[in-house]
């Protein structure tokens, strides 16, 4: 492999987001090829039996086996260290591979989590239930309320999670107060950034010490492949995550990762288009139903979302006063939109998180942290937003709103 200038990071990092996303992290072979090659290999020969135990010392670079390294997973990770402003990433096989990885590589028997209690449903298991069974003590907290962080800290705790937007609910964590808080206490900052991507918000900038990803959602954005991601500094990368990662294999596959590092190229166009559409749909049903969307002035938080995002993202929710009922009537007369609970597609979804996303999270947690059973989500595309409005009207008015 001939290291081009995509791979030095003296001249990636000066530039910006948009050439970053298209020409980060690119190597080249001999043959000079513009897209990046895809290496579907699982291992790698040597010229001798030294430069292999060199290489498993850690003396020499090199490939040593695709659960470590790939040259395809390294131009993703290395693409999405720039993006996000890290050191380095790991690129892993699913977002909750990288959720799980991200905390439990950091965490140990004895050690006390404090998380937001508005997480993706798995998410919201891991912290309340499988945690717990490997010694982890838990705490879920307000994230709106940097307080409750600072209330919540015990002698034992190590870290804060949190999500921003949070999926399904949309709540917003204050960054800068609750990552200067974690530092101030020697605390590791993890924050789930899918819903926003690193087009809308950069977490680091405000002081999270680990992003972890869903790259499934829009840095894919196509509906195609399951991906995820950690993104952290380097000493953390190398003392932590990957002593951990290394023997317990989350990693992505190569064809996987060169789905998304083409996908990557596109996303800072669609994200900005998905969010100009939301934005659109969201004044259209503001009029109609009770919504919830960061870039509304409505939004309890709108506020704090323009400080730290450059947009309101592109999901949004809504209530219907008719519960389950009225809800799942919503979603049968739609004609466009499709029902389904992936999010950050390139189409409209639309579904009820307390029957899909939310089902395995108990009743009288949904109901904390408020998911209600008329709640909708809705995951806006790259379509024209009339036609989605047109949609969504119909819909509305086969229940009767």
């Amino acid at each position: 492999m001939k290291n081009r200038t995509g791979q030095d990071r003296s001249i990636t990092r000066h530039w910006r987001p948009a050439t970053q996303a298209v020409r980060g992290g690119t190597m080249r072979s001999d043959v000079g090829e513009t897209s990046e090659a895809l290496f579907l290999t699982s291992g790698y020969s040597y010229d001798n039996a030294e430069e292999v135990a060199a290489r498993f010392r850690g003396d020499r670079p090199g490939m040593t086996y695709s659960r470590l390294q790939n040259p395809t997973v390294a131009m993703l990770e290395e693409r999405l260290a720039l993006l996000e402003g890290g050191e380095a990433a790991r690129a892993t096989a699913t977002g909750m591979a990288a959720m799980t990885a991200a905390l439990m590589s950091s965490l140990s028997a004895g050690d006390h989590l404090v998380a937001g209690r508005a997480l993706f449903g798995s998410c919201r298991v891991l912290v309340d239930t499988i945690l717990p069974r490997f010694g982890v003590e838990t705490t879920t907290v307000d994230a709106r309320d940097p307080d409750a962080f600072k209330a919540a800290i015990r002698p034992n705790t190590k870290a804060f999670f949190v999500e921003t937007p949070a999926n399904p609910t949309l709540d917003l964590c204050d960054l800068k107060a609750v990552c200067g808080m974690a530092r101030d206490h020697g605390l590791l900052s993890i924050v789930d950034n899918a819903f926003a991507s690193p087009v809308l918000q950069r977490p680091m900038e405000h002081g999270a010490d680990v992003v972890a990803y869903s790259a499934t959602k829009l840095l894919d954005g196509q509906g195609r492949v399951l991906a995820g991601a950690v993104v952290g500094s380097q000493q953390w990368m190398d003392d932590v995550y990957l002593p951990f990662a290394r023997h317990t294999g989350p990693n992505l596959s190569p064809f996987n990762a060169w789905v998304v590092l083409k996908s990557l190229e596109t996303l800072e166009l669609r994200v900005r288009r998905a969010d100009q559409n939301a934005l659109e749909v969201a004044r259209f049903l503001e009029g109609r139903v009770r919504t919830l969307y960061p870039g509304l002035a409505s939004h309890p938080q709108h506020a704090l979302a323009m400080a730290q995002m450059s947009g309101g993202g592109t999901i949004l929710a809504l209530f219907l006063e008719g519960g389950r009922r009225e809800a799942h009537g919503v979603l049968d007369a739609l004609r466009l939109v499709d029902i389904s609970n992936n999010v950050g597609d390139s189409r409209t979804l639309m579904t009820h998180p307390a029957s899909t996303t939310h089902y395995s999270v108990a009743e009288e947690v949904r109901t904390e942290m408020g998911i209600t059973e008329g709640m909708l989500r809705l995951s806006v595309g790259l379509e024209d937003p009339a036609d989605v409005i047109e949609d969504l009207d119909q819909a509305l008015r086969s229940v009767g709103l």
